[in-house]
């Protein structure tokens, strides 16, 4: 079987190399650099704290291969809420975790003071904690996958942009080839690529923007504000933070983050911290969304596959997801059969729906 993945970040090299694992002959092309995409510009949060149950078995298998590529830093992801409402829904997903094996907890504001004391925590309601959470280095990922898809005899070749000529002929600089497959997961360049052939995706692209800080003298969990909703992860001896997303069309964007976003956002991580703290860089990149919030993972037409529209999890996912596109496309069972096939057909929708990209955490971002 000839097999061509479209789409160098985290999910396309994923499905490259488990392809090539089960002696598959694939090709994986990629417009620009490797990771150049989402996948270069991600915050690298990973965590399995999700009180659906789908969403938790997909996490708990993508943190399991993580970890066994020696790729998963290890760190608690903290999540808290300000306001009483809030505060309420926090000790509901805890209990909703637990149930479904997560190694998550219910801690006293005092008590996460106590442990972190760098945080101010005088108007924290809630907290929970998520012990078995990580972080991913996006440059060390895209290196270890690729070098593990082409050890596995993956054709990867970078600086080819491509287009599709019907569901399995991919056309490139070098003319036209036939696969038996093609998969697609090449973030919101797979909603124009996959028209190309017939085939129209709800998707949608938004901006999401992130900064890092100067350095800090503290040791901080990655931590979420679900009151004020925005979001932090351990970079190094800073913090990287991230916060203000909107819809933007994916060929006409600002790379570089907002002037106010920065200060707004600084203003915040200092009411959550007893830090002064100051910004060394910023910039912007783009993530997916769908009607339902749910990624587009499966077939979409006769040979033709798409993984994308991750709501700013892409990377924390990508070895479950692909591995499923991977085991789904070569037809063996996987663990994650019966669950998430049908939640996550690309099909489920017409392609046409209008709906609100944005309206919930960017937590990967």
């Amino acid at each position: 079987m000839r097999v061509a993945v479209v789409g160098g970040g985290a999910v396309g090299l994923v499905v490259a190399g488990d392809l090539a694992r089960r002696g598959v002959s694939v090709t994986l092309y990629e417009r620009d650099e490797l990771g150049s995409g989402a996948t270069g510009r991600a915050a690298g949060i990973a965590y399995d704290a999700f009180a659906d149950p789908v969403d938790a078995a997909v996490a708990d298998r993508a943190l399991e291969r993580w970890r066994q590529w020696g790729l998963l830093d290890p760190c608690p992801y903290v999540w808290v809420a300000r306001e009483d409402g809030d505060g309420t829904a926090i000790d509901g997903q805890v209990r909703e975790m637990r149930a479904n094996g997560r190694d998550v907890e219910r801690v006293d504001p005092e008590a996460l003071g106590e442990r972190y004391p760098t945080l101010e925590t005088d108007n924290v309601v809630a907290a929970g904690v998520a012990n078995a959470a990580g972080l991913l280095d996006a440059e060390s990922v895209v290196d270890s996958l690729a070098d593990r898809a082409r050890r596995t005899g993956a054709d990867v070749r970078t600086g080819t942009p491509v287009s599709l000529n019907g569901p399995t002929a991919v056309e490139s600089p070098t003319g036209t080839e036939s696969f038996d497959a093609v998969v697609v997961a090449a973030g919101p360049a797979t909603k124009p690529l996959v028209a190309d052939a017939g085939v129209s995706l709800a998707l949608k692209a938004y901006r999401a923007q992130v900064l890092v800080t100067e350095s800090v003298d503290a040791a901080l969990p990655s931590f979420y504000d679900a009151t004020s909703e925005f979001y932090w992860r351990p970079q190094g001896d800073a913090l990287l933070v991230g916060d203000g997303a909107h819809e933007v069309d994916p060929a006409d964007w600002d790379r570089d983050a907002d002037p106010e976003f920065v200060d707004a956002t600084l203003d915040r991580v200092r009411e959550a911290t007893t830090l002064s703290i100051g910004v060394d860089r910023s910039w912007a990149g783009l993530c997916t969304a769908t009607p339902d919030r749910d990624p587009l993972v499966g077939r979409a037409a006769d040979g033709l596959w798409v993984a994308t529209g991750w709501q700013g999890h892409g990377l924390m996912r990508a070895p479950a997801m692909g591995e499923f596109v991977a085991r789904r496309l070569c037809g063996e069972p996987s663990r994650l059969d019966g669950r998430v096939g049908e939640r996550l057909d690309p099909t489920r929708f017409d392609g046409d729906e209008s709906f609100d990209a944005l309206g919930y955490p960017t937590a990967d971002w």
